[in-house]
């Protein structure tokens, strides 16, 4: 941990305006895809019908991920550890929460063409998707890498390259969907294990991101140049940012209290897509 030190000068590495136009497109016709999606999928079927809570849920997600990916944000995090900080809580843990209550793979099941249907039913039961939805598997790879990223010199090697930053910015979503997905997600998952089960990964997630919070707060084994202030700081904010997003994802899990009701549910969603 660098005492005086700022972190990497990138100069254009936050991205520029051309990146930040693109980006916001990106997002925007990710947004139309999902509302397309959702008035083919009541098209085919009004019966069933589709919550607005779900959509809102997705809409919601890609303006978190907005915030955290466009200025004033995304410049400063290149610049400022509490702004990296507060840019990993929101692609990584809040974000993620609402694009996964959205049921995005239920609704690909209910609009894809029905070859498309199976191939998506064939991923969802493979070998590959039953490693990565076990608790441990999603554990380890949205909380236990933040030791590997802070606590080595992984983050500053990153932070001298756009690439490695964005890269993060992709682990970060992409594992943070992965337990938000195995904890509390709508869509189909095969061998998910109960809710109380599911509850103590959740408490050992919570205790993962204290301890490395605190860790980080006093200094110990903190592989970051940044300024000493900076790290403290980005450190609450992982701290308190972190308990609030647990907080949510445990009340997101504690509302599939019924998880006969909710496996059956999954069962009658891929049989439906085959």
């Amino acid at each position: 941990m660098g005492g005086g030190h700022s972190m990497h000068d990138h100069g254009t590495a936050g991205g520029g305006l051309p990146a930040q136009v693109l980006t916001l497109l990106v997002l925007a016709a990710v947004g139309v895809g999902y509302l397309l999606l959702v008035r083919r999928a009541l098209r085919r079927n009004a019966a069933l019908g589709w919550s607005r809570a779900r959509s809102a849920a997705f809409l919601a997600g890609l303006a978190l991920l907005a915030l955290a990916l466009l200025p004033p944000l995304a410049p400063a995090a290149h610049t400022d550890f509490r702004a990296h900080m507060a840019q990993h809580m929101l692609v990584g843990m809040h974000a993620p929460l609402a694009l996964v209550l959205s049921a995005p793979v239920t609704l690909l099941l209910r609009t894809l063409p029905a070859q498309g249907a199976r191939r998506l039913v064939a991923v969802v039961r493979g070998r590959c998707a039953r490693v990565l939805v076990h608790p441990a598997v999603a554990l380890l790879l949205s909380t236990g890498t933040l030791g590997l990223l802070y606590f080595t010199p992984l983050y500053d090697t990153a932070m001298r390259h756009p690439a490695g930053h964005w890269l993060l910015h992709v682990h970060f979503l992409l594992s943070g969907c992965l337990f938000a997905h195995v904890m509390a997600g709508p869509d189909p998952a095969p061998d998910r294990p109960g809710v109380r089960a599911r509850l103590v990964y959740l408490g050992g997630a919570v205790a993962a991101h204290a301890l490395i919070a605190q860790a980080m707060y006093g200094g110990f084994f903190v592989h970051v140049h940044a300024p000493v202030g900076q790290v403290q700081q980005g450190a609450e904010i992982m701290y308190y940012g972190g308990d609030i997003a647990e907080l949510l994802l445990a009340a997101a899990l504690v509302a599939t209290w019924r998880p006969e009701r909710r496996t059956r549910a999954g069962r009658e969603a891929l049989r439906a897509a085959v």
